[in-house]
């Protein structure tokens, strides 16, 4: 594991944004695994950058995200897929047909994770995963409890990830119960894994993840037997180490 301790958050938009451009420089026709939220927009916003720059050419890349809630699909200014677009894949030359989200407009649970699995396996696995840390050590949307064997599945949220993400909705019970999410197993499958943390709030949570016990109790802690992470997070959210 290589640790990016950076003094803020714009810090770790630059490094984020320079480890998913050199992964793309060297592959053009990676995989990149992404994630919606507020934590990446300062990467996307540097990636869009050195795009416009003529620096980095997505036309070959392909993406897969890592979850999206059940019942919104790209219509809905709260689901992913719109946050996706409007955030990154409308500003660069990635091609539609490359871009990859669960389909939380599908009712057929079983059906949706079975489909986005294959999905994966077709693009022949992930070569750099972004993950963000939930305030309880969760990753994508698997909660604590979450088993590591797990593939793509759909998931109850717990409160506190439901009550961290009512800023985006106009009030808690706006905020939908489910997701699908990329199991556990699905994101140690990708050959890198990039995680990025931001704040005090996060402190506890990098903490309990990577010098703590490997338990299902906190996913996260599951990276540290990964052959390649990276971790990037501010001084703050590495306050506790």
């Amino acid at each position: 594991m290589r640790i990016y301790r950076v003094k803020n958050y714009h810090d770790l938009s630059l490094k984020a944004a320079e480890i998913v451009s050199e992964q793309v420089r060297i592959k053009p026709e990676c995989v990149l695994g992404l994630a919606a939220g507020s934590s990446p927009i300062g990467m996307y916003q540097q990636l869009i950058e050195r795009y416009n720059e003529g620096e980095l050419d997505f036309s070959k890349v392909k993406t897969v995200n890592l979850d999206e809630y059940c019942g919104l699909g790209i219509d809905s200014v709260q689901s992913y897929a719109y946050f996706m677009h409007c955030n990154f894949f409308d500003y660069i030359n990635i091609k539609p047909c490359n871009i990859n989200i669960p389909d939380g407009k599908n009712p057929d649970a079983d059906a949706e994770c079975t489909r986005y699995e294959k999905v994966i396996e077709s693009l022949g696995g992930v070569d750099i995963q972004l993950l963000e840390i939930g305030r309880n050590g969760h990753i994508g949307f698997n909660e604590p409890g979450s088993s590591f064997d797990s593939t793509t599945h759909c998931v109850d949220l717990s409160y506190s990830t439901i009550d961290a993400n009512k800023r985006f909705f106009s009030g808690i019970d706006e905020v939908p119960r489910k997701a699908y999410t990329m199991g556990i197993k699905t994101i140690m499958n990708a050959r890198r894994i990039l995680l990025i943390a931001s704040g005090i709030h996060k402190a506890e949570a990098v903490h309990k993840a990577f010098f703590g016990p490997v338990t299902e109790q906190v996913p996260s802690s599951v990276l540290q037997h990964h052959q390649d992470v990276i971790l990037v997070a501010d001084e703050e959210a590495l306050s506790l180490v």
